[in-house]
């Protein structure tokens, strides 16, 4: 009994983190805007902090005021749209590196990665509509509940016992697979075309590496949770650490491949 509880003892935590974030997010994302664009800027921020957080070194710690830049170079982003105003999302990266860092070049990609999310879920949103982000969303959500059931049922072999030694490649194929379901169900409701089929897995993988790359970060700090702004689980990049990968490799792939019909 105490090995079962063990086993699923995360899962509680996960399903009430995951209904609050869908309720909110959610909300934001049907809604657009405004909305949407204020949720991706604080989220940004906040993300920006917490990795701040686990990878600043000895001496002042500028991880608030790294996740304050981080939020208004997004808004001027989103707000004012020149050409003149994208450079400075380079700010918090290079500013991060001048306090003394752990990983500095860590920090460097992995927030120009977060400062990317952001502005691409509001542009995908903003111009191509709601079908796009629901996919996406839907991709990165049930491919990793497929992944936490399946690796925990089936078990087998680790996918990267040293970084993340709770993945397994069932869990990860299993991902792969319900990714692939997904991308078959908006192409056959008439939503997508039918290359999602092949694109939807490649996106699911990007989200498993960007929970890898997370857990690398966590495991060097030491910690077990990026922050604790979310009870009982832990903090937003634990939450979408996935997500940003995904969606960065997403904005890169639906115009190229133009995936979706403009509405």
């Amino acid at each position: 009994m105490t090995a079962v509880a063990s086993k699923w003892g995360d899962l509680a935590p996960r399903i009430l983190s995951a209904a609050v974030l869908l309720a909110v997010g959610g909300s934001a994302i049907w809604v657009g805007g405004l909305p949407f664009a204020l949720f991706a800027i604080i989220c940004s921020g906040l993300m920006t902090w917490e990795l701040a957080r686990m990878t600043k070194g000895e001496g002042y710690d500028a991880s608030l005021l790294l996740g304050l830049l981080a939020a208004t170079v997004l808004a001027l982003n989103l707000f004012v749209p020149h050409f003149y105003v994208v450079p400075l999302l380079l700010l918090p990266p290079l500013i991060g590196l001048v306090a003394p860092r752990r990983d500095a070049a860590v920090f460097f990609v992995y927030a120009l990665i977060i400062l990317a999310t952001g502005w691409a879920l509001v542009a995908l949103r903003q111009s191509a509509g709601l079908v796009p982000v629901l996919w996406l969303l839907a991709v990165v959500i049930l491919s990793d509940v497929a992944g936490y059931f399946a690796g925990r049922l089936l078990g087998g072999p680790k996918f990267w016992p040293k970084v993340s030694p709770k993945k397994t490649w069932s869990g990860t194929v299993a991902g792969w697979i319900c990714a692939a379901l997904v991308g078959l169900g908006f192409w056959q409701a008439g939503y997508g075309a039918a290359a999602l089929l092949w694109v939807s897995p490649l996106v699911a993988f990007a989200g498993q590496l960007g929970d890898i790359a997370e857990s690398a970060i966590k495991r060097r700090a030491g910690v077990k949770d990026s922050s604790g702004l979310i009870p009982g689980h832990g903090g937003l990049l634990d939450r979408f650490d996935a997500l940003a990968f995904a969606a960065v490799l997403a904005a890169l792939l639906l115009p190229a491949l133009q995936l979706f019909a403009r509405p």
